[in-house]
């Protein structure tokens, strides 16, 4: 669910075991929280470490992918 209100943008991500993920933009941080349960977890990171997270997680789930197919096969 992706929700835009003014100066600020949400991503919601919602999985099958209790787990929420919510990205909002801040004035100077792109804020991550982590809801799991009752429990949170919160992380504010600036543009920079925000794109390498976005890097880096983008090749762990490429990498999981070919290994998923290779032992599928």
């Amino acid at each position: 669910m992706i929700n835009h209100t003014p100066g600020e943008r949400e991503i919601e991500m919602v999985s099958d075991f209790e787990r929420k993920i919510d990205v909002e933009i801040e004035r100077t941080r792109i804020r991550i929280t982590v809801f799991h349960g009752e429990d949170e977890e919160v992380v504010k990171l600036n543009l920079e470490e925000a794109e390498e997270l976005a890097e880096k997680l983008g090749q762990a789930i490429e990498d999981y992918s070919q290994r998923k197919q290779i032992r599928i096969d």
